[in-house]
C-alpha cells in the first residue's frame, strides 16, 4: 500500500491523535494550494509507540508538527505510513530510529 522508495514531509496541525489498537493514527490538516488537505498517518501499535517514547497525550489537537511519511503508492489518497515527527519548536517526538 505504501511506497517505501519515497517520503513526503507534511507540515500542519493535528486534528486527532488516536492511540488505539491495532494501529495508532495522526489525522493532520495540511495547508495546500486549494485550501487545507486532511492527511491520515498510520503508525505502529500502541506498544511499539510506548517503546519509542510516545504516550496517549504526546500529540493534541491544535499542535503544529512536521511529519515525514511514506505516501501511498498510487497517490490517490492523502495518507502515509509514519516515519518521523518534529514539533514546531524543533523537538523530535519519540526516539530517533
Amino acid at each position: 500500500m505504501f511506497d517505501y522508495e519515497k517520503t513526503v514531509t507534511l507540515v500542519g496541525t493535528v486534528k486527532l491523535f488516536q492511540f488505539t489498537n491495532p494501529h495508532c493514527w495522526i489525522e493532520l490538516s495540511v495547508p495546500g494550494e486549494k485550501g487545507a488537505e486532511d492527511w491520515s498517518v498510520e503508525m505502529g501499535a500502541p506498544l511499539q509507540l510506548y517503546q519509542g517514547g510516545w504516550k496517549p497525550g504526546t500529540l493534541k489537537p491544535g499542535d503544529e508538527v512536521k511529519v515525514v511519511v511514506r505516501p501511498t503508492r498510487d497517490g490517490t489518497q492523502k495518507a502515509g505510513l509514519f516515519v518521523s515527527a518534529t514539533r514546531a519548536d524543533g523537538t523530535v517526538l519519540g526516539k530517533p530510529q
